[in-house]
């Protein structure tokens, strides 16, 4: 009997993953990594290929719950591409958002300084970066976990000059003014429902934020408006239903919002001008 073929092994792999929103697409990324190809490469070239023994095991895995970013350790956000694993957020595409606010409020020119506040793996600051790069910028975050990612992404891009990573709790001890502030709090509430590969894998300190997910927020609101330069911005990720209960924080504070969409349409960043 002939090798079973990479084509063969997706479409079988891909039934079994029903309990993902999308199968087909996780059994192509894992075979791609397994094939150590992108899977554009796979697709165009090497379907036809015998598939490598190491596929069964993360479609097993994958079964399981295990996120694929995890098992691929790799995850595309923006123009980059993130190193990513156990106890460091997986970037998500609703997070973007914020990315595509920053260029059109700052255009070519860009801000000069940036700081990315709960920076996990340094997606949102290095995906700034990456935009504008005569830019500099600061990641912090309370997991030393999630900050090894982001020193390694900083130096896998070419940007250990330009992007730096510390600890912290929020802004506390930070008294510099940037052009940009990023930040993805945690906004889920305690007892939300959650897909099992999130809930069971990603960190729960950076996905829940109390009974009504604003914990952070009322932490955070204090500390905004002396972190943003004049004429700077600040991009502040949201639960698509938490618009009106985060504006009224920030505005409480004295600060200028407005509220933007992400492809959906649904609200997901609140915008503060400095």
């Amino acid at each position: 009997m002939p090798p079973e073929t990479a084509r063969q092994a997706i479409t079988a792999a891909s039934a079994r993953l029903s309990a993902s929103d999308t199968p087909r697409l996780d059994a192509e990324l894992l075979m791609a990594h397994a094939l150590g190809l992108t899977r554009e490469a796979m697709l165009l070239c090497h379907l036809d290929a015998p598939a490598p023994a190491a596929f069964a095991a993360l479609a097993d895995r994958r079964a399981r719950g295990e996120p694929v970013a995890y098992l691929t350790g790799r995850r595309a956000f923006w123009t980059i591409e993130l190193a990513v694993g156990p106890g460091a957020l997986i970037p998500r595409p609703d997070s973007e958002t914020l990315i595509e606010a920053a260029v059109e409020h700052f255009g070519r020119q860009g801000p000069a300084s940036i700081i990315d506040l709960g920076t996990g793996p340094g997606t949102l600051l290095l995906a700034a970066l990456a935009e504008w790069p005569a830019a500099t910028g600061l990641g912090v975050d309370a997991s030393e976990a999630a900050l090894g990612f982001a020193r390694q992404n900083a130096h896998d891009l070419g940007m250990d000059g330009r992007a730096r990573f510390q600890p912290g709790d929020w802004a506390n001890g930070i008294d510099a003014r940037f052009d940009l502030v990023l930040c993805n709090p945690p906004y889920v509430e305690t007892d939300a429902a959650l897909a099992r590969d999130v809930v069971d894998h990603e960190p729960h300190s950076a996905l829940f934020a109390g009974a009504e997910g604003l914990d952070d927020y009322r932490r955070i609101t204090p500390m905004l408006g002396r972190l943003i330069a004049p004429g700077g911005l600040a991009a502040i990720e949201i639960g698509h239903l938490q618009a009106l209960a985060v504006t009224a924080l920030f505005t409480a504070q004295g600060l200028r919002c407005s509220v933007r969409q992400d492809l959906a349409g649904r609200d997901r960043c609140i915008l503060v001008h400095g």
